[in-house]
Parts: structure tokens; sequence; C-alpha cells
């Protein structure tokens, strides 16, 4: 794991918070921000191999670079690049980086909840082991996450004040492309970056 920003302080419990953020969202900022009343620390974690969705849209330095413009100067966010992008392989990383002693709480929505959980590990229970490791910070997105009963002891409920349904990445490019205002739903600090990136 390479580290952009590190966080002051040690983490006790760190909310881990992988993404492509193409390009980071007010939504985006609004989960992280949510998951300080569980964890410590935040670290925004870009991976360099996607596993769900193939690399398309701005650089992975043009990325980072809006990420760390967004978060700004709050010393609880980290940003750092994971060579991998599974929660697994992330969590491991996090391991090395933060020490055995650190809880590792993944930040996610409902759907990438939902994504992660039922993910082809190619072995029956994988995902139920691999909680052994991490938890998750599921915040509602279009409904509230109901995990799987064997589940639900490592997986949590992280309410939002406001709801951020039809807030994504990918509105934000379709607005960009489609020529429609797009500037409101990311942070206001990052508006520039993103009509010189995109």
């Amino acid at each position: 794991m390479e580290f952009l920003r590190r966080a002051v302080g040690e983490a006790r419990r760190l909310g881990v918070f992988p993404g492509t953020f193409n390009p980071p969202t007010r939504a985006h900022l609004a989960l992280a921000g949510a998951g300080l009343a569980v964890v410590d620390e935040v670290v925004f974690v870009l991976p360099r191999i996607l596993p769900h969705k193939g690399w398309e849209g701005a650089r992975f330095e043009d990325r980072l670079r809006l990420l760390e413009t967004a978060i700004g100067e709050d010393l609880r966010f980290s940003i750092a690049a994971s060579e991998k992008g599974l929660f697994i392989e992330i969590a491991r990383e996090c391991g090395e980086a933060y020490g055995a002693g650190a809880e590792l709480y993944f930040l996610c929505g409902r759907d990438a909840a939902e994504r992660v959980v039922n993910w082809d590990y190619e072995q029956p229970g994988a995902f139920l082991e691999q909680l052994g490791e991490f938890q998750l910070l599921v915040a509602p997105r279009k409904g509230v996450y109901e995990p799987p009963a064997r589940m639900r002891g490592r997986i949590h409920a992280l309410p939002m004040e406001q709801e951020y349904d039809e807030l994504s990445a990918s509105e934000v490019r379709g607005r960009i492309r489609r020529g429609e205002p797009w500037e409101h739903l990311v942070p206001e600090a990052i508006v520039g970056i993103v009509k010189q990136v995109y």
C-alpha cells in the first residue's frame, strides 16, 4: 500500500473506503464522514487493478489529485493506492501498513455490499471466511442492505443524514457529456479540476 497522504495518530478502528473515485462526489465525502462516527480514521483506497470493472475515464494520477483536493485539510482522512482491488486483498495490505491491532471496517453503499458479498470467489463460503479479517459498514443506497443471517455479526448498517441515491460518479460523467449542470454533485474544491480532467 502506497500512501499519498497519511492521517495523524494511530487508528484503533480503521475505515477503509475503496473506490474508483471517477470523480469523487459529495456522496463519497458524506459516506466517509458518516464512517467517522464509528472509526478513528478513514483511508480512501484507489486500487491499481479493478476486479469489478474496467479502467476508464480519468488517469490514476488525476483521481489521486482529485481525492487529495476534495478532502482538504481533514486530518482524519488518508489516501492510499493498493496493488489489487478485492476487499480481502486491500484488507491484507492495510494490515501490513497499520499493524495487526487495527480493526478494519470497509465503508460502502448497499449496491457495493451486494456486489462484494455475492462475488464469485471460486470457493463456497469464501466471503464469510474473509469477514474474519474485516467488517462492513453499509450505507443505504436505494434501499437498506439486509445481510445474510450468518454474516449479521460482521456487517453493520451505517446511517447517513441525507440520501444520495441518485448521486454517483457515473451521473456526474453523464451530465458532463450531455452538457447538463453537474457542479453541485462534486465537492466545490474540485470543480475546476473536474473541468480540466473530464
